[in-house]
């Protein structure tokens, strides 16, 4: 397996539990490369849903995707401050040049005011009957939500604006870098 850099690109591809595409981002470029998990950024990348509707993001991310929790968070810039929407979702996986992940529809919503709410809980309860969530699976949905409540809660560098900030310079400067 190629060894991951700072620099690379990488597309991501969101999946549902019954193996089916969700969503698809074109674009992320890795910042930084830990024992645990990757940091990535993109900034007006094309998504498309699997109905084929694409757009093209607003603002510049920082997306956190880990190898053995259940979830990842992408810290969005926005003209207000950060705001970070966590994904509840298995560990990541990277095939092809592709990080890949099953989302479990469950979001945390933190606003830059601080205040936060956990989203799409009637999207959760409906997947979970129609695709047959296992009780154990359910745990460990819950689980990854009850961690990162937690995390944000303790302040964990993932929630740090300056973090964000300082790997959004990082970002632009290998944005001007590619482009000479």
């Amino acid at each position: 397996m190629k060894k991951i850099c700072v620099g690379d690109k990488y597309q991501i591809q969101c999946y549902k539990h019954d193996g089916s595409v969700h969503r698809a981002w074109e674009e992320a470029i890795v910042l930084d490369v830990q024992k645990d998990y990757i940091v990535f950024a993109n900034k007006k990348t094309l998504v498309t849903r699997s109905e084929g509707i694409s757009w093209k993001t607003k603002e510049p991310a920082i997306m956190y995707y880990f190898k053995h929790k259940w979830y990842n968070v992408i810290a969005q810039m926005k003209k207000e401050g950060f705001s970070y929407y966590c994904n509840i979702a298995t560990p990541y996986l990277i095939e092809e040049g592709t990080v890949k992940y099953i989302d479990y529809d469950l979001d945390l919503r933190i606003y830059p005011s601080g205040e936060y709410k956990v989203l799409d809980k009637l999207e959760y309860q409906y997947h979970k009957r129609i695709m047959n969530y296992s009780e154990s699976l359910d745990k460990v949905i819950q689980n990854g939500l009850d961690e990162l409540i937690t995390l944000y809660k303790k302040k964990s560098p993932i929630f740090n604006r300056n973090k964000n900030y300082e790997y959004y310079k990082l970002y632009e400067e290998l944005i001007k870098l590619e482009k000479n």
